[in-house]
């Protein structure tokens, strides 16, 4: 008995060493794959150096440096936030908006061989850093920009300004202008949060995080990137304004001039859209001596803004006054420019030299349908539209999935402030660039609004008024196994004298 029992010793103790083996393989993992990841990435590094350029190398070190700032912030957003796994769906978000940057880099130059108004703006801009680099700044700043400030200027000031810091490289200003892009789709998540804690704020932001166009187009040196960083700054004001919190107007006023910088007339949409939610805001509960006086003083804040940025798009659209001959100008222009290349879907006629376009508010629902949904696939004329038309058809069948949600939009305009902001700078958007004739322009302009459109997706169903009664699937009784399909067995016949069952005690039938 000793000699077996000795024999098995050593064979339990060598299962024991295998098993601490693999344990400390499996704990020694991840290790193993950081540092094979690190190899990899020196040697890309090391090997982009010597067969490129700063223009591309440069971005092996942008990316590393964002995804360093933006992760402790994230981590902080995630911290004060109560749903589950909220850091790790953000830090997805944030990388996969970086690697967006790669794609739309190869569609600039490429694709469209250069053809983009991003080369324009890295050209000047490496022009710009270093002016910045060499001048000295006690004296002031005296650079030529060639061209107004307003539009194209400052965007190339923006870019000057980041290579500044980055250095001239092409690929990593993409990257640059991409994670600009997601901070303002993180931005309009929050807002929603705020202004509107009812909603579904996960699938909220698993549509405003992924949506390919919110991914790809504002990946791009250029307005895209900038106008949703200043968009999503300005819609978080809004909700903290809603919501009567602190530090609302320094967002508003900050966001509102990075977006009158560039589009002053998207800023004046978002302006009408504010000062509807701001009159249809809930008083609070304890109304103190000042309250009525802050409002005032916020209503004549909010409509001197508002003739502000009228008199800026009068001014950047060379327009004279702000009435409505300004506008159809101004409308008219935009409808001829947009009327060129294979994405037209509005062609002029030899006799008009401009596509005729009406703004009468009837065709507004048309207008919706046209900036939101088109192209339809059966519109497609290149492999670009076709992709972008199918995102475009997916978006249609979850607005008519939600339905039941979209049916409470006219009792949540005036219950929910937000949502009023949403729907009215949703819909003058729509009317305003109903008259943009080019599918691909289109495709890119309509991220402006895709962050807002998506909210009433977040609406959450209407809950039933009484009690909710679920249907209950008749109980599934089991049987032993080679019980089924047989007869039952005959019952035993009763003893003499016994009861009948289908008597009571007393004796009586029910």
């Amino acid at each position: 008995m000793a000699a077996v029992l000795a024999a098995r010793s050593p064979a339990r103790g060598s299962r024991t060493l295998a098993a601490r083996a693999r344990a400390a393989a499996r704990r020694a993992r991840p290790t193993w794959v950081a540092g094979a990841v690190v190899v990899g990435y020196v040697t890309v590094f090391v090997l982009a150096m010597v067969h490129s350029s700063y223009d591309t190398w440069g971005a092996l070190l942008v990316a590393p440096a964002l995804m360093a700032i933006g992760t402790p912030i994230l981590a902080r957003v995630a911290a004060n936030n109560p749903e589950p796994a909220v850091f790790r769906l953000l830090l997805v978000a944030m990388a996969a908006k970086l690697a967006c940057a790669f794609p739309r880099y190869l569609m600039a130059f490429v694709l469209y061989g250069g053809a983009a108004d991003a080369k324009m703006y890295h050209t000047k801009g490496a022009d710009l850093a270093r002016y910045l680099h060499t001048a000295d700044l006690s004296t002031g700043l005296h650079y030529d920009l060639g061209m107004k400030v307003a539009g194209t200027g400052f965007v190339i000031i923006v870019t000057g300004v980041v290579y500044a810091i980055t250095g001239p490289t092409l690929v990593g200003g993409f990257l640059v202008f991409s994670w600009m892009g997601f901070w303002g789709l993180l931005l309009f998540w929050r807002a929603l949060q705020i202004a509107y804690p009812e909603a579904d704020s996960r699938r909220y932001a698993k549509l405003v995080f992924f949506l390919p166009s919110l991914l790809f187009w504002p990946s791009s040196i250029g307005k895209d990137a900038w106008m949703m960083f200043c968009l999503g700054l300005t819609t978080y004001g809004v909700a903290r304004l809603l919501d009567r919190r602190f530090g609302a107007f320094v967002c508003i006023a900050l966001g509102s001039l990075g977006t009158a910088m560039v589009r002053p007339h998207v800023t004046v949409l978002a302006g009408a859209g504010l000062s509807v939610a701001y009159l249809l805001r809930k008083r609070p509960e304890q109304v103190s001596a000042l309250g009525p006086l802050r409002t005032v003083v916020s209503v004549v804040v909010l409509g001197a803004g508002v003739m502000l940025m009228l008199q800026q798009v009068s001014t950047f659209f060379g327009t004279n006054g702000t009435g409505g001959d300004a506008v159809n100008q101004v409308l008219s222009e935009t409808s001829r420019r947009t009327s060129q290349g294979d994405s037209v879907i509005n062609a002029a006629t030899a006799e008009d030299p401009a596509p005729a376009f009406s703004l009468n508010p009837a065709r507004l629902p048309v207008s919706v349908i046209s900036v939101l949904f088109r192209p339809f696939p059966f519109e497609a004329s290149n492999v670009q539209n076709l992709i972008q038309s199918v995102e475009c058809f997916a978006l249609l069948i979850m607005f008519i999935r939600a339905w039941p949600q979209l049916a409470r939009i006219p009792k949540l305009f005036v219950q929910r402030s937000y949502v009023a902001f949403t729907v009215v700078y949703t819909l003058l958007f729509c009317w305003a660039f109903s008259t943009i004739n080019n599918m691909g322009i289109l495709s890119r302009e309509r991220v402006q609004v895709l962050p807002l459109v998506l909210v009433l997706l977040a609406i959450p169903r209407p809950t039933p008024a009484g009690p909710v009664t679920r249907r209950r699937r008749p109980p599934l009784w089991r049987v032993q196994p080679g019980q089924w399909r047989t007869r039952p067995a005959p019952e035993p016949p009763a003893a003499t004298g016994a009861p009948d069952p289908n008597r009571t005690q007393g004796g009586s039938t029910p």
